[in-house]
């Protein structure tokens, strides 16, 4: 008796979840893991003919399975601490921090993107008078992965090609002025408010004052903020907080987006309510930007080629500059950029992650 009310719930568990899954709410999006999700495939005689369904079905109902999120989060508790693995989905802990193991150095992917910047340097910069500077970000896997226990790529490696690979530049080194509690916990990217060394370490060798962290008010903002490692790990974890920069020159500098021919502010507030409330800094990925400041010490200007570390980094470098151009080159061809800009003896910064120049397929 007791075997048989045993098989009864398991089938009407399993019925009730094969029907949650058929005729349950179907979401677009997956707000944890920042990515689209499979929806139901066309069932027609071609697609079951040549396996596509099937194929496809199965994608669907992974993505669709009722409770989805919970039943992956307790997958993760117990490959975590069940199982004491060191990741889980290639997420680990440390320090109190998410990180992504960065393994290995794709070389390849390094030269792609070196040779993307020699097409830059030679179509535009060569003979434009301007200085031409390099700064590679690294990534928080320099600083946890390896006294933590984990995989990381040949940093050094990285940093060398790098410098090797763009000998018309000079190189800036930030790695000591940067630490695993300068990034957010909860996601790849680097605090604003703890980037004032780093942004003296560039103006330095810009030859610009530079910032200074008694100039600027430091404001929360009122919405957690839970990164992309949040929703990839599926672990518990406390959200962070994102901080803004203020001061008088900021709130004076207005931002021209080449893509929607609109004028804004440095900081977005319509992206408040976004999905990833990093996209508060100079609206989230955009292709060709402007900053333009009235209140400029001088009338010199800087292109910034950069990925989107650069969008909290930028309005830290403005101070000294009458105009900042912001060019990330993942959506929008170097090839184009003679259409929208003119490059006349500005000052050039080259400032990518060590995630994106891994990873540089993306680099048009």
């Amino acid at each position: 008796m007791k075997q048989k009310i045993s098989v009864w719930i398991l089938l009407i568990l399993w019925g009730g979840l094969v029907l949650g899954c058929w005729f349950g709410p179907r979401e677009a999006v997956s707000d944890a893991e920042r990515r689209p999700l499979a929806q139901m495939p066309e069932l027609t005689l071609d697609t079951l003919l040549d396996g596509s369904f099937m194929e496809d079905f199965e994608s669907f109902s992974l993505d669709q399975f009722p409770m989805r999120d919970g039943f992956r989060k307790l997958k993760s508790l117990f490959h975590y601490y069940g199982l004491n693995q060191s990741d889980n989905n290639g997420i680990y802990l440390a320090e109190g921090s998410a990180a992504a193991q960065e393994y290995p150095l794709e070389e390849s992917s390094l030269r792609h993107a070196l040779e993307r910047f020699a097409y830059i340097y030679d179509t535009y910069l060569k003979d434009s008078g301007g200085k031409i500077y390099s700064a590679v970000v690294p990534d928080k896997g320099y600083y946890l992965a390896e006294e933590s226990g984990h995989l990381a790529m040949d940093y050094e490696a990285l940093f060398s090609g790098m410098e090797e690979g763009m000998p018309w530049a000079e190189h800036i080194d930030l790695t000591d002025t940067l630490s695993a509690g300068d990034y957010y916990r909860t996601d790849t990217h680097w605090r604003q408010e703890n980037l004032i060394p780093a942004a003296q370490r560039i103006s330095q060798a810009l030859g610009v004052a530079g910032p200074e962290a008694e100039d600027y008010t430091v404001t929360a903002l009122d919405r957690p903020f839970y990164g992309v490692y949040y929703g990839q790990a599926a672990l518990p974890m406390e959200p962070d907080s994102i901080c803004l920069m203020e001061n008088a020159t900021l709130d004076g500098c207005t931002v021209y987006d080449y893509e929607t021919g609109k004028t804004g502010d440095v900081y977005d507030e319509s992206k408040l309510t976004s999905k990833d409330l990093y996209d508060v800094y100079l609206s989230g990925a955009r292709a060709l930007l402007t900053i333009e400041n009235p209140n400029a010490s001088t009338d010199r200007e800087l292109v910034i080629f950069r990925d989107s570390f650069g969008s909290a980094m930028a309005p830290l470098l403005v101070g000294d500059y009458a105009k900042v151009t912001l060019v990330d080159l993942r959506y929008i061809s170097g090839s184009l950029l003679g259409e929208y800009l003119e490059f006349d003896d500005q000052d050039v910064l080259f400032l990518f992650s060590t995630l994106v120049l891994n990873n540089s397929a993306s680099l048009k």
